[in-house]
């Protein structure tokens, strides 16, 4: 679930309280949690609605000047149902706090595992060391820049910083990333491990 920018305003500022959107089946659910640019958003209900019990207020708390507004945007999909989904409070980013806190010990050895899973899942082969290697010497490098440097496609590249993101361990910049202060303790015991 993808908010533009000046929505995203709304809810760090608590005007956007509401969300509308044409789904086949929801992808948040109710009583949980969705991580947004501007924080984690708790989730609250869920439910299916018709256009017509849409009204202006509705509108209004989901960011838009209007509710003619709203219903062109949620007429440009055809297919699936109209879902309200009420949004919660909003909480700092946990990636945030989590980049900064050394891993020590049992934590260590619990994302080197977390680690090692993503190079066992991955089709390609083990990739999580090279990426980490490569934000570390190329911080705030284009990602198309670096895709090339670990044998990635782009997409696929950003996929796996992201996965490395939700581990504390990268921060995005407003171009490319770098290691967190996490990440690069992380690199150093990798390295330091397979060496």
């Amino acid at each position: 679930m993808l908010f533009k920018n000046e929505i995203l305003r709304g809810i760090r500022s608590g005007a956007v309280t509401l969300a509308f959107r044409r789904w086949r089946r929801p992808t948040v659910r109710e009583g949980g949690t969705l991580l947004t640019p501007v924080g984690e958003i708790e989730i609250g209900s869920i439910r299916t609605i018709s256009l017509s019990s849409i009204t202006a207020a509705d509108a209004r708390s989901a960011g838009y000047e209007s509710r003619g507004a709203l219903l062109e945007e949620l007429k440009r999909r055809t297919e699936g149902e109209v879902y309200r989904i009420e949004l919660g409070t909003l909480h700092p980013d946990p990636r945030l706090a989590l980049r900064d806190a050394p891993a020590d010990g049992e934590e260590l050895a619990e994302l080197q595992t977390k680690l090692q899973r993503l190079d066992a899942r991955a089709e390609s082969g083990s990739w999580t060391l090279r990426v980490l290697g490569v934000l570390g010497s190329h911080p705030g490098v284009r990602s198309g820049d670096l895709c090339g440097l670990v044998d990635q496609e782009q997409i696929k590249f950003k996929r796996n910083v992201r996965k490395l993101k939700n581990l504390g361990l990268t921060e995005s910049l407003g171009t490319g990333y770098r290691l967190s202060a996490r990440g690069a303790h992380v690199l150093d015991m990798l390295r330091t491990n397979d060496s």
